[in-house]
C-alpha cells in the first residue's frame, strides 16, 4: 500500500490517501508541541515509538470488542487505517487529578478521583480547544444526536476499563488520556488517532515518575527513554 495525496498535516502526524478510498496512511512525526503550539521541539525516534505503542494498544482494544480505525502497522513510522470523518470533540478521561483539572478547579495534584471523569473539549486549535457541554456540542453540530454524545462517554469508560488494569499490570498508573473518534464509511463511531504517551499520562506506580509528554511540557528531559520504557512494558518486559 503506497502513500498518495497528502490530506492533512497535524502536530504529530501526516495523513495520506491511498489507492483504496476507504484506507488512509498516517505518518507519525518526531515533532513535539505543547501548550497549543507555544512550545515546540523534535525528538528523533519519537514518532516510531508512538506508532508501535499505538499499534499494540489498538490491537488490544480490537480484541476486546472496541471498534477502531486500525488495520496494520506498515513500518516504523507508518500505520494503515480506515478512513473516518473525525468528530471534532476531544474526549478526556481522568482517573487522577493533574494538569488543567488541578489548575482550573483547585483539586490537589495526584488526588485519585472518586469516579472516572469524562470531559469534552472542542477540537479547535484557534480557540484553544475549549471545554464543551452537551448543549454546546449540539449547537455547534459536532454530533447529530444526544445519543452520540452518550455513546462517546460510554466508549471512553469502556476503553478506560480495559486500559487502566492493563497498565496497572505493567507497573503504570493511567492518570488521564485523550481519545478521538470518527465515523467510518458505514456511519459507525470508531476510535481513531493514536493512543500513546503523547496523549496519555502514565506515572510509575512505585516511583511516581512521569512517563509521558509531561517530560517535555515540564522540561524534565528523558522523553525518548520514558517512551521506550512504556513500549518495553507493553511488549512484556516489565520493570
Amino acid at each position: 500500500m503506497q502513500k498518495r495525496e497528502l490530506v492533512y498535516e497535524g502536530k504529530a502526524k501526516k495523513l495520506f490517501k491511498t489507492d483504496d478510498s476507504d484506507l488512509y496512511i498516517s505518518e507519525f512525526k518526531d515533532d513535539l508541541t505543547a501548550f497549543n503550539g507555544a512550545k515546540s521541539s523534535s525528538e528523533a525516534g519519537k514518532g516510531a515509538l508512538n506508532n508501535k505503542i499505538s499499534t499494540e494498544l489498538f490491537k488490544l482494544l480490537d480484541s476486546r470488542g472496541i471498534q477502531t480505525h486500525f488495520v496494520k502497522m506498515l513500518d516504523d513510522n507508518h500505520m494503515l487505517h480506515k478512513r473516518a470523518d473525525v468528530i471534532l470533540i476531544e474526549v478526556i478521561v481522568r482517573n487522577i487529578a493533574t494538569g488543567s483539572l488541578t489548575r482550573n478547579l483547585g483539586i490537589k495534584d495526584g488526588t485519585v478521583l472518586p469516579f472516572t471523569l469524562v470531559e469534552f473539549d472542542y477540537k479547535d486549535d484557534d480557540l484553544g480547544d475549549p471545554k464543551l457541554n452537551d448543549q454546546h456540542a449540539l449547537i455547534l453540530g459536532l454530533v447529530d444526536y444526544q445519543d452520540e454524545l452518550d455513546k462517546l462517554r460510554r466508549l471512553a469508560r469502556e476503553i478506560n476499563d480495559i486500559l487502566k488494569p492493563y497498565f496497572k499490570d505493567k507497573g503504570l498508573n493511567l492518570v488521564d488520556f485523550k481519545l478521538e473518534f470518527g465515523k467510518d464509511s458505514s456511519g459507525n463511531i470508531i476510535l481513531v488517532d493514536e493512543i500513546s504517551p503523547d496523549n496519555c499520562r502514565f506515572w510509575d506506580i512505585n516511583s511516581g515518575e512521569k512517563m509521558d509528554k509531561d517530560r517535555f511540557r515540564e522540561g524534565l528531559g528523558g522523553l525518548k527513554v520514558a517512551y521506550e520504557d512504556v513500549l518495553r512494558r507493553i511488549l512484556g518486559d516489565s520493570a
